[in-house]
């Protein structure tokens, strides 16, 4: 299962000879037994993917050997993917620079968009990520007043955890004299119910700050929800998708994945059409919101970004410098901050994922918004505004800044890397 470390390694992954392979291979229902159809497909990008490399790098002699080293890739992948020929259940992610000694490769749900192939300085990493948002690490609790099931929904599969069990006191046959045993025997269930929950309101905010998972659901039925709603520790109901109405021995696994997927669909695009709103709302008053791809991009040099809201079939070209990694929306030759020579046009799109899953920002896709579509489908909510700098070079690349380091735990929300979404 791929992890958060795993998604910051391929996002500062750079090879200067453009030979840096994505290959994201979506399963299709074949037309006949011979299941042709796919290997067809595959070798096809490839050819058109080396045609490419050897354009770009025609008159660079020294990346020759660079070439030769993609070519082997390129033939692995072919066939690799002549061996993934009617598998359904899976698709598959490979990365891949044989200069480099980079070969990385991630089974997926079978739910991409299609086989891709892409080869260039940086990852493709928008399929990944798209995919990241609609199919996230989701913690599902489901409990009553002495038992409670833990759940992990992470890339399409439910596995269970934990299975938590704490037997409450048995009554006495008899209520004692004038009842008095009976109401000490209530106040005592009614306790060990609260301490059973208040267990499991520790171990979801643990759960919560060790990365287990992001997000997480709550099965119950809806006596339990106010006791165990009491126990709960702020950040936990921060992080609180939703709950559906459950019994803890008697739920089948499709039903919590089911109410799982529903209730994180509808928060995430509740989430999504809010952050929109908000942005569109800040960038009118010129407070902490931009829109347009130019003035994203200049937000992103200076660091005041928290959020990057990104249309679902956004494209836009920009242009990189060979130098100091700088983004500009005009097609220069030079780069306005270091002077050096502009490396080619990219997709902007593509061109700021790194960035941004490096910078923990977080990413939202935005699909089907009118208004957003008018401002051009790229906008920005800030953590703060600075003051606008004339002087371009005093302007430090959002690139050249040292990632913090982050430990091995799977991932959930991928950005603030935690949380890339479609709304």
């Amino acid at each position: 299962m791929i992890t958060r470390e795993q998604i910051h390694e391929l996002a500062q992954f750079e090879d200067e000879g453009a030979c840096a392979l994505s290959f994201y291979f979506q399963p299709s229902t074949p037309r006949n037994k011979a299941h042709k159809e796919e290997a067809i497909l595959t070798k096809d990008l490839a050819r058109e993917a080396l045609r490419q490399l050897e354009e770009k790098n025609k008159h660079k002699h020294k990346n020759k050997e660079k070439i030769e080293a993609a070519r082997a890739d390129l033939d692995r992948i072919v066939r690799l993917s002549q061996e993934l020929r009617g598998n359904g259940a899976h698709a598959k992610a490979i990365f891949a620079c044989s200069s480099r000694r980079f070969w990385r490769e991630y089974d997926l749900p079978a739910q991409l968009s299609g086989t891709q192939l892409f080869a260039d300085r940086h990852f493709h990493l928008k399929p990944l990520t798209q995919l990241l948002g609609s199919l996230p690490s989701l913690g599902i609790l489901l409990t009553d007043r002495r038992r409670a099931r833990l759940f992990e929904l992470r890339l399409g599969e439910l596995t269970e955890r934990m299975d938590f069990f704490h037997p409450l006191s048995r009554r006495r046959r008899s209520d004692g004299f004038n009842g008095y045993d009976a109401g000490r025997a209530e106040r005592q269930v009614a306790e060990e119910a609260r301490q059973h929950f208040k267990v499991l309101a520790d171990f979801v905010k643990d759960a919560l700050d060790k990365g287990m998972f992001e997000h997480w659901v709550l099965g119950c039925q809806e006596i339990h929800w106010a006791p165990f709603e009491a126990q709960l520790h702020a950040c936990a109901l921060q992080k609180l998708q939703g709950r559906f109405a459950s019994e803890v021995g008697h739920a089948t696994r499709d039903v919590i994945r089911s109410h799982a997927e529903s209730i994180f669909s509808a928060s995430q695009k509740k989430r999504c059409d809010e952050a929109v709103r908000e942005t569109l709302s800040q960038a009118r008053s010129s407070a902490r919101g931009v829109t347009g791809l130019r003035r994203v991009l200049r937000s992103l040099e200076s660091g005041e970004v928290q959020t990057l809201l990104l249309g679902q079939t956004y494209h836009a070209q920009a242009v990189e410098c060979s130098g100091c990694g700088h983004l500009d929306a005009h097609l220069v030759n030079f780069c306005p901050v270091c002077g050096r020579e502009i490396r080619g046009v990219v997709d902007a799109a593509e061109a700021i994922l790194p960035a941004v899953i490096r910078h923990n920002i977080e990413l939202l896709y935005v699909k089907d918004d009118p208004e957003f579509d008018k401002v051009g489908n790229i906008a920005a909510l800030l953590r703060f505004r600075s003051e606008q700098n004339n002087n371009s070079s005093n302007i430090r690349s959002i690139t050249q800044v040292p990632p913090n380091p982050s430990v091995s735990r799977p991932v959930g929300r991928v950005g603030r890397y935690r949380g890339l979404a479609s709304g």
